[in-house]
């Protein structure tokens, strides 16, 4: 195999692509198990009750209801496995049609080889449908998917789905969505220690409290706050004071974050990470990622990246730059420049307080064309300015 491939670096990004179908075939598998343990005690139960009105010599009539009501109770069980057995099926050939585009990866040998070139699009196709539905672009990713019908096992269209749609209930003022998602994920909840459950109730209640609801705003806090207290009793205390404060944008109010609505967009992000972490998937998107990692790789402090407000490299911007380009640029602004094995430094190199090193001729010459008086330095990259006396002497190595 040539050494400019390694299918094991793509292996590194592509771990939720296995993870998530074995995540949902676990929640699968504890869904059968509860029902069976449910049903299989109650008609134990009322196997034991029909036994025991037989021998009591009760009448054939309310022992045949008896055994009727048992059978009822199976047949629905009977149909809740059937269609969870038919979601394992699903995702067994999900997960097998992911390990079959995985492992190609090892029938390649080079980045010239056409498969790899086949490989690599159906890749850039599948992540551009995963960050369409986590941008909520359903119409247009469902169509890249009908155009390229080999991604349709690659992508979990549902799951991206339902997951933006209840972060957007939540950012429109609305938690029904998500107390119900918190109910069939409590275990996880409760396992992880998370507070994203009592977060979205509290935040019932501040609405409640806002529409001067407040018998059903105590209602609601005896019911599902306070027996949190053990863990949120601060917030609980915090929040039984807004019975007496009502709602107020005045800035003299104790409470006024509290009724900020921007604790819902809060509530939104708090969801999507809550939402990512149990199905294993990446924040941001792989396509964000993979975007990153390139365009951190093309960086340079050249680049006109927009946060070098008085560097003489500034201005400078290349049309065949893509770090440059108006599309790439806002992307760009938060990465760190690339890494090189071998730097060029100036004659007489000096440190500036904030660790960044110039030449100390080029440095005080910068100073001076830029009208600082003697004594003063200014960092041109930066702008920031101090005492000629602070700078220091380096010997890099």
């Amino acid at each position: 195999m040539s050494k400019d491939f390694n299918p094991e670096n793509y292996i590194l990004l592509e771990q939720a692509l296995l993870r998530l179908p074995q995540q949902l075939m676990r929640q699968n598998f504890k869904s059968s198990q509860k029902y069976i343990e449910r049903d299989v005690n109650y008609v134990s139960g009322a196997a034991n009750e029909a036994l025991n009105s037989c021998l009591g010599g009760t009448g054939p009539e309310e022992s045949l209801q008896q055994v009727d009501a048992m059978i009822g109770r199976l047949q629905g069980l009977k149909r809740k496995l059937e269609v969870l057995r038919d979601e394992e099926n699903a995702l067994m050939a999900k997960s097998k049609a992911r390990l079959n585009y995985l492992q190609e990866l090892y029938n390649i040998k080079s980045v010239d080889d056409k498969e790899y070139e086949r490989w690599n699009r159906l890749r850039l196709h599948r992540l551009l449908v995963d960050n369409l539905l986590r941008n909520g672009y359903s119409q247009s990713a469902t169509a890249l998917i009908e155009a390229n019908e080999n991604i349709r096992e690659l992508v979990d269209m549902d799951i991206l789905m339902q997951c933006k749609t209840i972060e957007e209930s939540l950012r429109n003022g609305s938690t029904a969505e998500c107390l119900s998602w918190c109910q069939e994920n409590k275990s996880y909840l409760k396992k992880a220690k998370n507070g994203l459950e009592f977060d979205v109730r509290l935040q019932q209640y501040i609405e409640y409290v806002r529409q001067d609801r407040s018998l059903e705003a105590i209602t609601y806090s005896q019911k599902y706050l306070v027996p949190n207290a053990d863990t949120n009793l601060d917030a609980i205390l915090r929040s039984s004071a807004l019975l007496v404060f009502p709602a107020s944008d005045d800035e003299d109010n104790p409470y006024k974050d509290l009724y900020s609505q921007e604790r819902w967009n809060e509530l939104a992000d708090s969801f999507v990470a809550t939402h990512h972490s149990l199905h294993g998937l990446s924040m941001p998107s792989l396509l964000q990622i993979s975007l990153s990692a390139g365009l951190s790789a093309l960086k340079t402090p050249s680049c006109k990246s927009g946060n070098h407000p008085i560097s003489f490299v500034s201005n400078y911007n290349s049309s065949l730059c893509p770090i440059c380009s108006p599309e790439l640029n806002e992307l760009s602004k938060p990465l760190p420049y690339a890494h090189h094995v071998r730097s060029s430094v100036e004659p007489d190199p000096v440190m500036l307080p904030n660790g960044r090193i110039y030449g100390r001729h080029t440095l005080i010459q910068f100073s001076e064309e830029a009208g600082l008086p003697i004594g003063k330095v200014r960092d041109p990259t930066t702008g920031d300015e101090w005492d000629e006396s602070v700078i220091r002497r380096v010997f890099p190595s």
